[in-house]
């Protein structure tokens, strides 16, 4: 049913995704599909990486990490933004097009007063991406 399940992460949050990543991780594994862990970085030194290389080679050995873990085909897509505080869910929805994803698996947090101004990343993708969205509480 599925061929391949995009997993949005950020690489500094990992310790509060462990729910959302077992939910991918399992799916992938119940239909035989590859995981695509996929992130996004800026061009400026971060906490992280000092710049986009060391990034996706970080981003690259976590997705090698949980492939090997799990018995899964895995992958990394590390995209590049010049803002990302701005454009995290526009580069989201363009790499879910782009690897041809048919299933986005991402935490998501419960609704505050502050979701009706600024809506979070999962909220968005679920109603823009042009394929299934499974969001994890």
């Amino acid at each position: 049913m599925y061929r391949k399940v995009i997993f949005p992460v950020d690489l500094t949050h990992v310790d509060h995704l462990s729910k959302a990543l077992q939910t991918a991780l399992d799916l992938a594994n119940h239909y035989k599909a590859e995981i695509c862990f996929v992130g996004v970085t800026g061009t400026t030194p971060s906490a992280l990486a000092h710049n986009p290389k060391e990034y996706e080679a970080k981003l690259r050995a976590f997705a090698d990490e949980q492939g090997t873990a799990h018995g899964l085909k895995s992958s990394a897509s590390a995209r590049i933004s010049p803002d990302p505080t701005i454009d995290t869910d526009k580069t989201l929805l363009a790499a879910i097009e782009d690897l041809g994803g048919d299933l986005v698996v991402m935490q998501t947090h419960a609704p505050t007063a502050l979701d009706y101004v600024w809506a979070g990343h999962g909220d968005t993708i679920a109603a823009r991406a042009n394929v299934s969205v499974f969001l994890v509480r």
